[in-house]
């Protein structure tokens, strides 16, 4: 009997991280309580208002409907309990949508206590930990996290896992053009070329490379020797002591990253044998103290 109990732990633990309060059903007033994981009335469970999921698919959500009538909810919704019978979603739309449509009325829920600032977090780290979504839907989660719960991008790479600068690199995406966006979200273009046509400055320049991808089929290779060529174009004319201060691809893309990250324009050299210097500027005290802080994260 113990060693069933021990396997449940394991289970539920790896469903639901680690550490989560016992699982009870109910307390003395019969109302489900928090850190419980217990079988909710869909119809009890509103949507979840901080959601920042555009869509969801209904070919996707007619799959999984199938599944769980077969397999049956594998792992439990999350949600945060409002008053007497009464929850709200934070995450597992899809899964509560196609119980809806597996003919289910009753849904596993773990429940939480959480603010509508705790609701948010939770709804944009668990939206950016999903493997379909898009670039674009990645990097408004990012943006979101920043500028709403005033995570730093350290916080949010040891939420997530991901290294700042992949972070970075999603959040420079909301600069594009509103039609290479459209582009990344529909899976036209890959985020390498993206990140490619976010080394070019000017906007027109990025759409006429953008419809080149799109028309011509050029690989991200090809748009990265475009983009080099574009940023550097008296470099066949250069001499040997100058093309050494010339930038590699990699090198513009790692200067663009500190110049998003410290809000200023940064500036890199490197000479052929990997030496060099970055520089940093800032316009007053206040600021290099800000610089000074971002460092130091």
């Amino acid at each position: 009997m113990n060693n069933k109990k021990n396997v449940l732990g394991k289970g539920l633990d790896a469903i639901l991280g680690s550490p989560y309060t016992d699982i009870t059903s109910n307390d003395i007033s019969g109302n489900f309580v928090a850190g419980a994981i217990a079988n909710i009335l869909i119809k009890n469970i509103e949507c979840n208002p901080f959601q920042p999921r555009d869509t969801v698919e209904n070919d996707d959500l007619l799959q999984l409907a199938e599944s769980i009538k077969q397999q049956g909810i594998i792992q439990p919704v999350t949600v945060r309990k409002l008053g007497y019978n009464k929850y709200q979603l934070i995450s597992g739309e899809r899964r509560l949508k196609a119980s809806t449509i597996a003919g289910l009325t009753a849904i596993p829920s773990y429940i939480k206590i959480a603010d509508d600032k705790q609701m948010l977090e939770m709804s944009l780290i668990e939206n950016i930990q999903r493997k379909d979504l898009n670039a674009i839907e990645i990097a408004i989660s990012y943006k979101r996290l920043i500028e709403e719960c005033k995570f730093t991008y350290k916080e949010i790479s040891e939420h997530i896992g991901k290294d700042r600068t992949t972070i970075s690199n999603y959040i420079r995406l909301l600069k594009l053009p509103d039609e290479i966006q459209v582009a990344i979200r529909n899976n036209k273009i890959s985020m390498g070329h993206a990140r490619a046509l976010i080394n070019v400055d000017n906007i027109k320049t990025q759409l006429k490379i953008f419809n080149a991808i799109i028309t011509q089929n050029l690989s991200v290779h090809k748009v990265e020797e475009i983009v080099g060529t574009i940023n550097n174009p008296s470099e066949n004319n250069l001499s040997d002591t100058d093309k050494k201060n010339v930038l590699s691809y990699k090198y513009e893309t790692i200067k663009s990253n500190l110049t998003d990250m410290f809000n200023t324009k940064v500036k890199l050299k490197i000479n052929n044998k990997g030496k060099g210097n970055i520089v940093i500027p800032f316009d007053s005290d206040k600021d290099f103290e800000r610089i000074i802080k971002l460092i130091s994260k």
